[in-house]
């Protein structure tokens, strides 16, 4: 199983996913994959979290709900937004989505 399959499935925290990179960079665990198939990541999805690790919990989301992680980001960015405190959380909120070329 992935990572993702095993996070989503309880046997494995969020914050395991080091541990599953060492395993393949050391060899111990998916030798025949390419690290974002071993986590159970598209290669969109690695290349995000790749440089933003803080995105893990929006791709999890997204594997739950059978969806792309673009598509949880945008019905997130909603929710971000409503629950802004301000405009200016709203805007930075959403200056943050653009940085990130989800707007």
């Amino acid at each position: 199983m992935s990572f993702i399959q095993l996070c989503l499935s309880g046997d494995v925290l969020a914050e395991e996913i080091e541990e599953f990179v060492e395993d393949w960079h050391e060899g111990r665990a998916g030798a025949d994959q390419e690290l974002h198939e071993f986590l159970g990541m598209n290669w969109d999805e690695y290349a995000v979290w790749a440089t933003n690790p803080s995105i893990l919990p929006f791709i999890l989301s997204a594997h739950h709900k059978g969806i792309s992680l673009d598509e949880e980001i945008n019905q997130e960015r909603y929710a971000l937004a409503a629950r802004a405190r301000s405009a200016i959380e709203a805007r930075q909120i959403e200056k943050w989505l653009k940085v990130m070329g989800k707007v």
